[in-house]
């Protein structure tokens, strides 16, 4: 085995310059020219965060002393932390010589080691390929060692602006079914009235939207946590949009967020989420286009929106299409159990 497995130092420039060099050309190949990729100097910042949520290590792949691809490893330290995440790029024309392979193989030991039963990872692929990525690189390489595919994801592209007359008429259309919710918008960080209640509303996305066959538990809610999220936002240049509907005891209902990337110009959908207990009141839709509106009034130049939802969440997407979403990519979230 010729191939070099080395941790990079996130404050040595050039070691960082080399994975996101590997990483963005891996992507591009696979996914586009145009695919939505995390900036450099975003990965940057992230790597260097000292982080009380996840540990974050990222390697270099050499061979001959060459660079020839990169890899991640995300440790959770609060929540799930039987888990791991699992990230590997090979440009093409380093492939078909059996680094991903041997990367993938040193991360699940890495994993192991930390005391992990579960790897995850995800790989995304043209929409045309279809909710299985058959032929895709990505997909292909996961089957082959082993790792299934416990949900799949659709990427949707939201061309701005919206036309305010079409965010009118929704409002108008919804109006009595949430007339008994207070709708609150802002920029940046969440304000600390409300922090709280949504925090726990937070912690309850990922085992309350679809998983199919991920194995992950609920969060612990920790208003901490989202504090150190929104100071790892304000130092990649990131500003958040949020919007929560309060029932009238003042809990949280419903919310969404939206970042923009102040590198790439464009909006990433995070959370959003109708508590059980308040949905049928088409909060959904409602907490949508309340942010939309705060986004296009206080950063109108944003060119597009992008979101993932699980294929089988029929009424998120529904949701979408009404705002004029459009499908433009795919991804597979992929799991192996390493016991």
């Amino acid at each position: 085995m010729t191939l070099e497995i080395s941790r990079i130092d996130p404050f040595d420039d050039d070691a960082v310059d080399a994975w996101w060099d590997a990483y963005a050309e891996a992507e591009r190949a696979d996914r586009g020219r145009d695919a939505v990729i995390w900036s450099r100097e975003e990965t940057r910042k992230e790597l260097q965060q000292d982080s009380s949520v996840s540990e974050r290590r990222a390697y270099l792949l050499r061979d001959r002393g060459a660079v020839v691809g990169c890899a991640s490893l995300g440790l959770p330290l609060k929540d799930n932390t039987h888990v791991a995440h699992i990230g590997i790029g090979v440009p093409p024309r380093h492939r078909r010589r059996g680094h991903g392979g041997d990367a993938l193989a040193f991360l699940e030991q890495e994993a192991r080691s930390a005391g992990r039963t579960t790897a995850q990872g995800s790989t995304s692929w043209p929409y045309e390929l279809g909710p299985e990525g058959a032929g895709s690189p990505g997909r292909e390489f996961a089957r082959r060692h082993g790792y299934a595919l416990a949900l799949g994801d659709v990427q949707n592209r939201l061309a701005l602006p919206v036309d305010p007359a079409l965010l009118d008429r929704i409002d108008e259309d919804i109006a009595s079914a949430i007339a008994g919710y207070e709708i609150r918008s802002w920029a940046g960080r969440i304000p600390d009235d409300v922090v709280e209640s949504w925090t726990v509303l937070d912690a309850t996305l990922e085992t309350e939207a679809p998983t199919g066959d991920l194995d992950i538990e609920p969060q612990t809610p920790d208003v901490r946590s989202i504090r150190e999220v929104e100071e790892l936002l304000e130092s990649q240049r990131r500003t958040s949009f949020g919007t929560i509907a309060l029932a009238t005891d003042g809990t949280a209902a419903a919310y969404t967020q939206l970042v923009v990337s102040a590198d790439d110009g464009n909006a990433y959908q995070w959370g959003t989420l109708v508590r059980a207990a308040d949905r049928g009141h088409r909060l959904g839709i409602a907490v949508k286009v309340a942010n939309l509106r705060i986004l296009q009034h206080e950063a109108p130049q944003t060119p597009a929106v992008y979101t993932y939802n699980a294929e089988s969440n029929a009424h998120m997407l529904a949701v979408n299409a009404l705002l004029g979403f459009r499908p433009v990519e795919r991804m597979g979230e992929l799991q192996k159990r390493l016991r």
